[in-house]
């Protein structure tokens, strides 16, 4: 089913545009997507994850944009992040992670969407929406976080002793 209205903003059009230049998939995902479910309004907050370098998409979104706005880079996690129109825009690369038990930091691979989605905290929060030309609007929700907001539940995407274990700090 499409969603073109959560992503009507003229930034999602611009990160698309980008996308297809670079030759990477990309997505907007987590908060903002759970948000326009629950119809919460417009988020500050946009986290998009690129299937390639999110560092990459960002310069280049920031390349399309007026008044190219700087783009911030955190290299240590492979995220970059952008300010256009009171939002702040995270890009990050689809990874996947694991954890040793005497750490807290991640050991950290690109990975695909899957991956990504696999490795965040709840389900609610690994909704995506496609920003690709092929199926623009696309709504990507593996674990049924769309009837869990609606049944008002949260769960994880894998198992809960899983995802716990893999991170302390959830």
């Amino acid at each position: 089913m499409k969603h073109t209205e959560a992503i009507s903003l003229e930034i999602f059009k611009i990160i698309s545009q980008a996308s297809q230049q670079l030759q990477v998939e990309s997505y907007v995902i987590g908060g903002y997507v759970r948000d326009f479910f629950l119809k919460r309004g417009t988020a500050k907050d946009i986290d998009i994850v690129a299937v390639g370098s999110g560092i990459d998409l960002a310069l280049r979104v920031s390349e399309l944009l007026p008044n190219n706005p700087k783009v911030q880079i955190f290299k240590n996690y492979g995220t970059a992040m952008l300010r256009f129109n009171d939002m702040d825009i995270e890009f990050v690369g689809a990874r996947k992670e694991s954890y040793n038990r005497n750490s807290r930091n991640p050991i950290v691979e690109d990975g695909s969407l899957q991956d990504d989605q696999n490795r965040r905290d709840f389900t609610i929060n690994a909704l995506a929406i496609s920003l690709n030309e092929s199926n623009y609007g696309d709504l990507l929700d593996p674990f049924n976080g769309i009837l869990e907001l609606k049944n008002k539940l949260i769960k994880t995407p894998l198992n809960p002793d899983i995802t716990y274990s893999d991170d302390p700090l959830r």
